[in-house]
């Protein structure tokens, strides 16, 4: 199955984290929404077996997208999955769209294959955007 994903991930506290490339990044607690997609129709580009990679212990990955490296957080709570099947790829369009509503976001954080600002967005209060 194709699709597109969001993933909601809850800071307590604040919290300054390694990214890879990106660095040393400053997480403010809250809610955050990382917006993600596997267009592929088996293996680890699937949808269900993306989601599940991310929610495997970080010693059983390598770390591979922005994704992994906050996911691994002791400090970081996946708190929702929201899975969109789809057949063409939504990943920008959600993430341009949350754009507009969000109280912050983090710059170039899983959007290193395109021309998004961000894939992952933050939010002090949790948004129901999805109930």
């Amino acid at each position: 199955m194709k699709g597109t994903y969001i993933l909601e991930i809850s800071f307590q506290n604040d919290i300054e984290l390694s990214i890879g490339s990106l660095g040393l990044i400053h997480f403010k607690k809250g809610f955050y929404y990382y917006i993600g997609s596997a267009m592929g129709s088996q293996g680890s580009s699937a949808l269900l077996n993306r989601v599940k990679r991310h929610l495997k212990n970080s010693n059983e990955k390598k770390r591979f997208w922005h994704i992994d490296y906050l996911l691994e957080s002791k400090n970081a709570l996946l708190t929702k999955i929201i899975l969109i099947p789809c057949q063409i790829k939504l990943e920008c369009e959600f993430a341009r769209s949350f754009l507009q509503l969000t109280d912050n976001f983090i710059p170039n954080f899983g959007s290193s294959d395109c021309n998004c600002k961000t894939h992952l967005l933050h939010f002090t209060k949790s948004n129901n955007l999805f109930k």
